[in-house]
């Protein structure tokens, strides 16, 4: 048995008719739930076996009233980053949210005013969006440059349009969800530079920092020049690692000190959640002891996009699949065979898939789809070899 096969045997897992939105809430978005679901960014995988013991031990203990972040969290988190990203963070930077998403909107709530501009690199994951639309903020987007599915940064509009707009932050996504760039140090110091010249927030979202390739290793926004630590907040999760969603506990950094103040400012006025107890629980389990899996892991995302690769370019090799250094997500453009009108009917319809479409992440991205390969490696092969004898028969 192969390695793959037997960490799929071991942590796979059926989630249908378990209150999965991913398998039991496509109604709202599909009008069924008698697809495959291959959308919202979670896994078929269970955790490492000792972050479940360790929250099996709590269970028993049978008390959950409130509770405090333990040294010992702190010390498995810091140790985490700094081997693996060569962050050396400080306890007093640390603050706490459910999720990444509640995340955006306190920071644009916290540094800016209503009208203000903030900007993205588009296409990108849509509560971003979300988060400035539905604040009454100004959606500014600069597009990344497609160039037959590789997506670089395009500087000159960049800057351009945060002059226009007086932009006053940057949501960054790093690794970028959904085109699966991990950006290097020089991307980064030159998009940074840009925002520091024209006085300009940084809030990095790294929620997907260790579902890399090896040979892209992620680039941590705190390992950079110290310089930009003035106006940078980053906002990271043990969540799409580790697949603790729903335990709702993600950080937020902030290293400089007016940053915290500010901040703390906003959130003594709004932010009154607790911490998860099962959050940290899981958490530090997995920080300490799951290392191993994670290389399981990401050896099975790797196995499923290769696959993905192999068979389009088999049967369907106009369709442009976009080379994914990070995330366990693929774009997949379409165009060559559908017209951006038809792709819903024809995932829904013909192929009986529940994907994320290209229009939900940006304007102009019609025609696209993402596909989550964080699943059983027989789910992406059924939806691949499904897309292309639909699109053989036409």
């Amino acid at each position: 048995m192969s390695k793959i096969d037997e960490f799929v045997e071991k942590y796979g897992v059926e989630r249908k008719d378990t209150d999965s939105v991913k398998w039991d809430g496509m109604t709202e978005n599909f009008g069924t739930n008698e697809l495959l679901p291959m959308w919202v960014a979670d896994m078929e995988f269970k955790g490492p076996e000792a972050m479940q013991q360790a929250m099996i031990k709590r269970v028993e203990h049978g008390a959950f009233g409130y509770s405090i972040v333990p040294d010992s969290y702190y010390e498995a988190f810091f140790n985490w980053q700094a081997e693996r990203y060569q962050v050396n963070l400080e306890r007093e930077w640390i603050r706490f949210s459910p999720g990444v998403v509640s995340s955006f909107f306190w920071m644009v709530n916290a540094f800016t005013a209503e009208q203000e501009g903030v900007i993205v690199l588009a296409p990108v994951y849509y509560p971003f969006y979300h988060s400035i639309n539905d604040t009454n903020r100004l959606l500014v987007t600069s597009g990344l440059i497609n160039e037959k599915g590789y997506f670089s940064i395009d500087y000159a509009d960049f800057e351009a349009k945060i002059v226009e707009n007086n932009v006053k932050l940057f949501i960054h996504c790093s690794p970028h969800n959904p085109v699966g760039r991990v950006w290097t140090a020089e991307e980064q110091n030159r998009l940074f530079d840009i925002c520091l010249k024209h006085d300009v927030m940084i809030v990095s979202d790294e929620i997907h920092q260790d579902l890399t390739r090896q040979d892209h290793p992620h680039v941590a926004a705190l390992a950079l020049d110290e310089k930009y630590r003035s106006h940078l907040i980053v906002l990271n999760a043990p969540s799409k690692t580790f697949n603790l969603a729903s335990l709702l506990n993600s950080h937020i950094v902030i290293a400089d000190s007016e940053l915290r103040k500010r901040y703390d400012a906003y959130a003594n006025t709004t932010v009154k959640s607790v911490n998860s107890l099962f959050g940290m629980v899981a958490t530090e389990a997995a920080y300490r002891e799951g290392s191993q899996w994670l290389e399981g892991i990401n050896d099975v995302i790797e196995h499923n996009f290769n696959s993905l690769k192999e068979i389009f370019a088999e049967k369907a090799p106009e369709i442009v699949l976009t080379e994914k250094e990070g995330t366990y997500l693929a774009w997949v453009d379409l165009r060559a065979y559908l017209k951006p009108d038809e792709v819903i009917d024809f995932m829904q319809v013909n192929c009986g898939i529940a994907v994320d479409y290209g229009e939900w992440f940006g304007e102009g991205y019609e025609g696209f789809i993402r596909i989550n390969l964080g699943t059983l490696p027989k789910n992406v092969r059924f939806a691949a070899t499904k897309i292309v004898e639909e699109l053989a028969k036409r």
